[in-house]
């Protein structure tokens, strides 16, 4: 399946239907007024995160959506039927932006949360409406208001607790393929990784954690080369980073400080990220060469790039299966398997942002809206 982060769509609310003009017509009703009904609202355009999602694929072949229009009036003060709504389905973990402001208008996180995007117009009201002493046979009537529409820029980032980094060939896609199901592609030349493969680890507790390997970085990948920043936004939800450093690179202090450079030059928070710096390919060094590699790992890390880490750079071999107790041990004591981070009971205790289930700017007040809307 194709990986497809980002997306560009077109929505539209659906029109009011119109009100009619209607009299009685009944054979002994001689006066019988007006009786015109008025139309139906239209339907509105809804987003709702769905955690079978894994990808905005379906936005490549797709792009403009419009609801159902309202329908027009009847009769007898019959009124129209309203639209249907309509229901669009993203990946869990989907920004939702305005295409011309940058604007962010939801973050659907969680399943089944959804966020109204397109509101229908209003029906039109009938000739039953302008009944009046003065006017006893009004003939005025209103058509349906049109649905708003939009376009939106849908950015999907991806749902895990952990981030695995590191410049090319460091062992990521060889460590989620050990520790979970996930069955990346795995080879010895550089970027075999495309794109982020998720990945479950199984916690002692017996429940799952979701694991995220990251294409890798290389030197001016702010510049775009290689693959760039395109991936680094689905590590902007992490809790934790594993920096992996291949143990068999020429220098391996060098390759620490270009990707933590890049972390810094992409911002977004991800270098004061808490972190472990993880030494891969253990088994192609020997004690001495693995305990000076992690020393200078080390005291590097702590003084003159002053990482947030978590604790001291730990060595493993994930062909050999060796370390990865330590190295899981030292994530389930970071996320807290019974206990939460601090910093994730504060942000749960905080009010909910003010977007979240709401609709976008200038929906409710159609005079002074925030945001044009797109022709």
């Amino acid at each position: 399946m194709q990986f497809i982060d980002q997306a560009r769509i077109a929505v539209r609310g659906g029109r009011g239907g119109d009100g009619i003009v209607a009299f009685r017509r009944e054979k002994y009703v001689p006066a019988g007024g007006p009786s015109g009904g008025d139309g139906g609202r239209g339907g509105d355009v809804l987003l709702r995160a769905d955690p079978n999602l894994q990808t905005l694929l379906d936005f490549k072949y797709k792009r403009l959506f419009a609801a159902i229009d309202g329908v027009r009036g009847g009769p007898n003060r019959s009124s129209g039927a309203s639209g249907k709504h309509l229901v669009i389905k993203v990946p869990c973990g989907t920004e939702v932006r305005d295409r011309r402001t940058g604007i962010l208008l939801g973050d659907l996180t969680e399943p089944g949360q959804e966020l109204l995007v397109a509101a229908g117009g209003r029906g039109g009201l009938g000739n039953a409406h302008y009944l009046s002493n003065r006017n006893r046979a009004p003939e005025k009537f209103t058509e349906g208001r049109d649905g708003e529409a939009w376009i939106l820029q849908l950015e999907l980032k991806l749902l895990a607790e952990v981030g695995i980094i590191g410049q090319p060939n460091a062992g990521k896609s060889t460590l989620i393929a050990v520790l979970s199901a996930a069955r990346p592609r795995i080879a010895d030349y550089p970027f075999t990784t495309l794109v982020p493969n998720l990945g479950v680890v199984r916690r002692p507790s017996g429940d799952g954690t979701v694991f995220a390997d990251i294409p890798g970085l290389i030197a001016g990948a702010a510049q775009g080369a290689g693959l760039g920043h395109d991936f680094l936004r689905h590590i902007e939800r992490t809790r934790l980073l594993l920096h992996l450093v291949d143990g068999s690179a020429d220098d391996v202090l060098a390759d620490l400080e270009v990707v933590e450079r890049e972390l810094k030059a992409y911002g977004h928070g991800l270098e004061q990220r808490p972190r472990l710096v993880v030494l891969t390919k253990a088994e192609l060094l020997d004690p001495e060469q693995q305990a000076e590699s992690l020393e200078a790992l080390a005291a590097h890390g702590r003084t003159a790039l002053a990482l947030p880490t978590i604790d001291r750079p730990l060595a493993i071999s994930a062909a050999s299966r060796q370390g990865l107790e330590a190295l899981l041990a030292v994530v389930w004591r970071e996320l807290g398997v019974d206990r939460p981070r601090e910093w994730s009971a504060q942000q749960a205790a905080a009010p909910e942002p003010e977007w979240v289930l709401a609709p976008l700017p200038g929906v409710r007040k159609r005079g002074q809206p925030s945001v044009e809307p797109c022709s």
